[in-house]
């Protein structure tokens, strides 16, 4: 029997309760579908979203099924970036998933359609819809329409670098502003939002074809009303995440995303997925795919091209075509279907030959975005997990967006107990050539784990720092964040991890290529590594834990957060 049915024979008022808010009579005996989605003002990766819900309703209903559409708006981290709203940035997701779960349970509700676009909503539905494990599946929001020449936001911290020099009038630098963000969709650049859309769809939760499509199109719409359709098959035939969700499916997306050098948000985000599948992720696996999978796609902000060029070349299956001989094919999608035989459909419906179509218009082929692994983009994949006497659970780094002078550095730690007052050493030219700066206590128990894209993007900006100057934190960053920035160092210095004890001057040396991060000496001179040993044993015992309350659902979530390379989930 169908969960609501069970919900009817127990509770009297339901059936009042539903047609007292417009249900008729013959719904009532419907299966009935929650629609849960991320519209609102929030931004542009969800203000669209209520349009591809209409459109999947009207697919629920050719399925005769009953919609019912639930609403919990996300921020959006560009947004947030820089000040205080950041730390409600991690949190968010969550929160997020807990009202889904919330909505689902009370009804309850015969299966799930979630809806969303970026950072923290998408991985925030997966959460929920794994959790939950009714029949469901995720719908991506797509992709913005690429501005002129190709600028997308981050293009306007440039700007306003220039507008201080004096370098760009105000009227040109609106002109980067108003055309940087022309529709609604995920930004375009392979930043967290778009980074999680390729997951959901790599994950075999979404629809062939549906990460990344065009936002602003009748393709998206159309594919949002078979997506209301697809949901009330998967209430025939009673498939649940859990029979999706197998090491063979986080496999395949941790390959997708070594290709398409996706964010390292990823590392917080697919082991919090994991988990909820009871499922374990760890760090090294990243780093071992990423060691055997090189980029095959040069996306921004580590390449030239704008995520939709990406769709237009083939997408997500376009990379699976691609990686087909590292792929496990057999896994199983909410098609019903294996991801191999959601290929060849694929194929046979025309999606690659029509995609690419779109490509001639730029005068791109899609073997210019998309390239074999026989000649990638880049050689190994986009992400680099480190260890040593630094980090000890590991550290993570966007190799793919470094500079191949800076993949080994060796400075003079330059230490800030927030992202603040490192930008205000920046702002007044304190940093130096050469400098590693340390950002601590920005941690998930922390501060909740802000991203540090303002201060990645102040380095970028400045060509004396760009290729000499290095950021180190317990923070997170940016998908769209370039240059030297290497986050989540664990354990977190809130903890008392190693990061609390460094000190003004202390020498520390990365190494990329050899997968460490170190403190090698101090502001009297290189030590030994058992010297160091000795000398953060001493420093941690006269150490103490700082105050640093928070109230709110930000003091929930710090007091519970879990560890960063589990997910930092507090569930």
């Amino acid at each position: 029997m169908l969960r609501s049915q069970e919900l009817r024979k127990i509770g009297p008022e339901v059936d009042p309760l539903l047609l007292g808010s417009g249900w008729l009579p013959e719904d009532l005996n419907k299966p009935q579908i929650l629609l849960e989605s991320t519209y609102g003002d929030s931004h542009p990766g969800s203000k669209h979203l209520n349009q591809l819900v209409e459109e999947a309703k009207i697919g629920v209903y050719k399925a005769n099924g009953k919609p019912a559409v639930y609403t919990v708006t996300d921020i959006c981290d560009g947004i947030a970036t820089g000040h205080d709203g950041m730390n409600y940035s991690l949190v968010s997701r969550d929160i997020i998933a807990a009202m889904v779960e919330i909505h689902a349970k009370a009804m309850p509700f015969d299966a799930l359609l979630t809806f969303s676009s970026c950072d923290k909503s998408t991985p925030a539905h997966l959460m929920a819809l794994t959790r939950l494990n009714i029949p469901g599946l995720h719908f991506c929001g797509g992709s913005m329409m690429p501005g002129p020449n190709f600028i997308s936001a981050e293009k306007c911290y440039e700007t306003n670098e220039l507008v201080k020099k004096g370098e760009m009038t105000l009227k040109k630098q609106l002109y980067f502003q108003v055309n940087a963000c022309p529709t609604c969709g995920a930004c375009q650049y392979m930043g967290t939002a778009s980074t999680m859309q390729v997951m959901a769809e790599a994950l075999g939760l979404s629809l062939p074809g549906n990460a990344l499509m065009p936002a602003w199109s009748n393709l998206i719409k159309h594919l949002a009303n078979k997506a209301g359709q697809q949901v009330m098959e998967l209430v025939k035939s009673d498939l649940t995440p859990s029979y999706i969700l197998t090491q063979k499916a986080f496999e395949n997306a941790m390959m997708v995303h070594s290709a398409v050098s996706g964010s390292t948000n990823i590392l917080l985000h697919l082991p919090a997925i994991a988990k909820e599948a009871n499922l374990s992720i760890k760090l090294e696996d990243f780093d071992y795919i990423n060691k055997h999978i090189p980029v095959l796609a040069g996306l921004k902000t580590s390449g030239p091209w704008p995520t939709q060029i990406l769709w237009y070349a083939g997408g997500v299956p376009g990379i699976m075509m691609a990686l087909k001989d590292h792929l496990h094919l057999d896994a199983l999608t909410i098609t019903g279907k294996t991801v191999g035989e959601n290929l060849e459909n694929l194929r046979e419906e025309g999606f690659f030959h029509n995609n690419h179509l779109y490509l001639e218009s730029f005068g791109i082929k899609p073997k210019d975005v998309i390239r074999p692994l026989s000649s990638p983009y880049k050689p190994v994949g986009g992400i680099a997990v480190l260890k040593g006497n630094l980090a000890p659970d590991g550290a993570v780094v966007k190799q793919a967006a470094i500079d191949l002078d800076m993949h080994q550095h060796t400075g003079p730690a330059r230490v800030f107990d927030c992202e603040e007052e490192a930008i205000k050493a920046i702002d007044n030219e304190d940093i130096k050539p050469g400098d590693i700066l340390v950002i601590r206590y920005e941690g998930p128990k922390g501060a909740g784990m802000p991203e540090m894209l303002k201060t990645t993007e102040a380095i970028y900006n400045r060509p004396e720092l760009l290729a000499s100057t290095a950021l180190i934190t317990d923070g997170r960053f940016s998908g769209a964040t370039r240059g030297p920035a290497i986050g989540h160092v664990s354990p977190e210095a809130i903890d008392g991890g190693p990061i609390a004890l460094i000190k003004e001057g202390d020498i520390i040396r990365i190494d990329i290529p050899k997968r460490s991060l170190d403190i090698i000496g101090c502001i009297d001179g290189q030590k030994s590594p058992e010297e160091v040993d000795i000398m953060l044993k001493e420093r941690f015992e006269k150490w103490f834990k700082p105050e640093r309350k928070k109230n709110g659902v930000l003091g929930l979530y710090v007091k519970n957060a879990g560890a960063t390379a589990k997910g930092a989930s507090m569930y």
